[in-house]
């Protein structure tokens, strides 16, 4: 039998502090000041990247930072020092105050990472991945809440265009040096890591010189020995796993980037078992979200992302990421409870009362289309709709499928959070 085990939520504490922690890929932020390492398309004064252009660009940059409203924001894509005070400066004039700021400084290097904080930052380390131009530098941010130290670690790896190694690289970085921390140590890892949540489950053919491994799951760990995603239950005490806070989410939610169509989770949140353990700083259940406000979209409906076309910038739009986001609080705590995933049917999962997590044996897929598949059991009249597969799931073959949630669309339910734990047939890696 398979046991799972879900979390109850109480607080302990009449007083407590709370903290929103966020990211922010906000697509090349680049100042008027030449420096010779800019992209071709943000060199000064060419182009119709002039004085206002770029003072619409740090207002747009600024308005949905405002709008995240995080105590805490990691940033990525931000030139140098100098523009990042130029956000800060503006968001104080909209009323959005981040007295606090940290960058990395690589040299030669186009962009860097970047964050703002309301609250004191106590110390600041720039963790070195390669001295290569397009590995950048982790930026390690101390800060201290209620007297107990905790760490934010800003990401921006390699593009989804290069080697899997790349980013493998700068996972295995960022590895070492948490293992330095000492016993218990409470930190959070953000960014851009150009990675999705499941990017294992992708991994494609091209480029691929990794041996099947990835930065964010087999590096990170935020996948198991058995290739499965790291939920809450499989975090312990001095055990190397993250919970990605994607898993939050419904499968179809699980995104913050739309590339031509392909929706991923690029940008990321990863816990340690320590923000779970009921001490000092906790994550507080499901407050993870991705803001996706409406003037974040084009009335076609993809990112609404800074405009640059005919080689000239328009002064308009905001980035091709969306911000991601999180609150953490000292007074939550988490007890364990012992539930077991039972095994299931499809019609299980269309009564009204429903055990979760329920697992479905060997169900075969009878029709996919885009993003949502149709699987029951061969023989059965009972189909089921399942969406946010990702072409995961090949039409005609057979599956198990451990479900953990359900929505009621159309009059009917579908799944929508669930995860593969077995495939009756050998995946090959798409060229």
């Amino acid at each position: 039998m398979f046991k799972i085990y879900f979390l109850i939520l109480f607080s302990y504490s009449l007083y407590s502090t709370e903290l929103k922690i966020a990211s922010y890929n906000v697509e090349n932020l680049f100042d008027l000041k030449k420096d010779g390492t800019e992209y071709k398309e943000y060199i000064p004064y060419k182009h119709n990247w002039n004085r206002k252009t770029f003072k619409k660009k740090l207002l747009n940059s600024a308005e949905v930072i405002c709008d995240v409203n995080a105590d805490i924001i990691g940033l990525q894509e931000i030139e140098n020092k100098h523009v990042l005070k130029l956000l800060q400066k503006t968001l104080g004039k909209i009323g959005c105050n981040y007295k606090y700021l940290a960058i990395t400084h690589k040299k030669h290097s186009a962009i860097q990472v970047a964050l703002l904080s309301k609250i004191p930052i106590v110390k600041t380390k720039e963790i070195v991945v390669n001295y290569k131009l397009g590995f950048r530098p982790i930026l390690e941010v101390k800060f201290r809440v209620d007297k107990q130290p905790f760490f934010v670690y800003v990401n921006h790896w390699k593009a989804k265009s290069s080697p899997e190694s790349y980013r493998i690289r700068s996972a295995k970085v960022l590895r070492d040096r948490l293992k330095e921390l000492s016993k218990g140590s409470e930190y959070i890892l953000l960014g851009d890591f150009n990675s999705d949540y499941d990017e294992y489950l992708h991994l494609k053919q091209k480029h691929n010189d990794s041996n099947g491994k990835t930065g964010i799951n087999h590096i990170l760990h935020s996948i198991d020995s058995f290739g499965k995603m790291v939920r809450v239950n499989s975090l312990y005490p001095n055990i190397f796993f993250h919970y990605n806070l994607w898993l939050e989410l419904p499968n179809y939610r699980r995104w913050s980037h739309n590339f031509y169509g392909d929706k991923e989770g690029l940008d990321s949140i990863l816990l340690p078992y320590t923000l779970f353990d009921g001490k000092g700083l906790e994550y507080v259940s499901h407050s993870f979200n991705v803001l996706k406000k409406s003037y974040l979209f084009h009335k076609k409906g993809y990112i609404y992302r800074w405009v640059y076309r005919n080689n000239r910038h328009l002064g308009k739009g905001y980035s091709d990421h969306l911000p991601v986001f999180a609150t953490f609080s000292t007074n939550q705590c988490y007890k364990r409870v012992s539930l077991r995933a039972k095994e299931g049917s499809v019609r299980a999962l269309k009564k009204r009362e429903v055990h979760f997590p329920l697992h479905l044996r060997k169900v075969k897929v009878f029709s996919v289309s885009k993003n949502r598949a149709i699987i029951g059991k061969q023989g059965s009249k009972q189909h089921i709709a399942i969406y946010g597969t990702k072409e995961l799931l090949k039409l005609g073959k057979s599956y198990d499928i451990m479900v953990y949630g359900r929505d009621f669309f159309n009059g009917r339910y579908e799944i929508v959070d669930f995860e593969i734990e077995k495939r009756y047939y050998t995946q090959k890696l798409k060229d």
